[in-house]
């Protein structure tokens, strides 16, 4: 089992930045991937960035690139999502999720995830 705690939303107007943080316990040896989803109101959650355990990133999303940018401090067990540039359409509840055990092929949707954190609020002000 994995557990994961999000952390580090909060509102900000456009331009601004946040860093998201996801703490990791548990078996976090035999994760194979990390990565943080969106779900925006009346949306469908979706891939934001992945990072696998030895360092290959990922971003789903077209929008975010340049603008987020993934990581992760083995040592802590912690993965972060900087985020610059905020748009109002950043705004959406933002999870982290990982993939512990048997590797999970899919890398930007929920299929290839089997833990969750439950989230945590990102509001961008126009």
């Amino acid at each position: 089992q994995v557990q994961l705690v999000e952390s580090g939303g909060g509102s900000v107007q456009a331009g601004g930045s946040l860093r998201l943080s996801c703490a990791a316990s548990g078996y976090t040896y035999r994760t194979k991937k990390m990565g943080w989803f969106r779900q925006a109101p009346g949306k469908e959650r979706e891939g934001v960035a992945v990072i696998y355990s030895g360092g290959g990133r990922t971003y789903c999303a077209d929008s975010v690139k340049g603008r987020f940018t993934i990581s992760q401090d083995n040592a802590n067990n912690t993965m972060y999502l900087q985020m610059n540039s905020l748009k109002p359409e950043d705004t959406a509840m933002y999870y982290c999720a990982a993939n512990g055990g048997t590797l999970l092929l899919s890398t930007c949707t929920e299929a290839g995830y089997n833990y969750w954190g439950q989230g945590t609020q990102v509001t961008v002000a126009s």
